[in-house]
């Protein structure tokens, strides 16, 4: 079972988001050639700039990216409207309560 303060806590950020749907995480990338839209290299990283504007991302699989991602670089950047994250694909399909886009696996609603 969850520590009390896990369930509080997310119980606070439904809250206050008003979902508790996933979000692309905003977070350092291993630098794979140019750092995404917003993001700028620290060491072997893509470091999110703090300007607040910043979407998650995660590196590009083949030649396109998921549903609700755009190209920038090496990387799918999460839309302004995507409320989902996305993770690569590992084998033919992806884990209970994800769909498959492509090379990547979107979380469910």
């Amino acid at each position: 079972m969850a520590p009390l303060s896990l369930l509080f806590a997310l119980a606070i950020g439904t809250l206050f988001t008003g979902s508790a749907l996933a979000q692309q995480p905003v977070q350092p990338l291993p630098k794979v050639g140019g750092c995404p839209l917003g993001y700028y290299i620290s060491g072997g990283y893509c470091v999110p700039s703090s300007g607040g504007n910043t979407r998650g991302a995660i590196e590009k699989v083949g030649g396109g990216c998921p549903l609700g991602f755009y190209s920038s670089g090496n990387y799918c950047v999460s839309s302004p409207s995507n409320d989902r994250e996305a993770i690569q694909k590992t084998g033919k399909s992806c884990p209970l309560g994800w769909y498959s886009s492509g090379n990547y696996c979107i979380k469910s609603r």
